[in-house]
């Protein structure tokens, strides 16, 4: 049986989950990554994607983030998001909103490293729409 650990979900607007888990997937800006207990300290960066979440009890709770960014230590991981809602919560115009407003930022961004980072925000929320579609 896998050790449990601590686990915050924090957005801006409020405390999603504080629980005991056993493991937690997170979407990584270098890929997605799995946190357990006893996990070296590490600190990354977010990309939108989905948070798959096992509780102690072995119930799976998966929560859908928009950025931020994921604090590991070996007793406890705190992913605060720029935004995040639980899955069941997320609707498909939600998402398309997100993507047309990126759209319009891309279309006037006029330095080079903005217009990056946007394409590549961009193409996050657009592999983003896929999952949740497939799911």
């Amino acid at each position: 049986m896998a050790d449990n650990f601590s686990f915050e979900l924090v957005s801006p607007e409020r405390l999603l989950l504080s629980e005991k888990v056993s493991e937690v997937v997170i979407p990584a800006t270098d890929g997605e990554m799995t946190v357990m207990a006893n996990h070296a300290p590490t600190m990354t960066t977010i990309k939108p994607g989905v948070v798959s979440v096992k509780l102690a009890s072995g119930q799976v709770s998966k929560y859908v983030v928009f950025g931020g960014f994921a604090d590991v230590l070996p007793t406890g991981c705190t992913l605060l998001a720029e935004s995040a809602v639980p899955m069941s919560e997320i609707s498909a115009e939600t998402l398309k909103k997100r993507i047309d407003d990126a759209r319009k930022e891309l279309d006037s961004a006029h330095h080079n490293d903005h217009r990056t980072k946007l394409e590549q925000y961009l193409a996050e929320l657009t592999n983003l729409n896929g999952i949740l579609v497939a799911a």
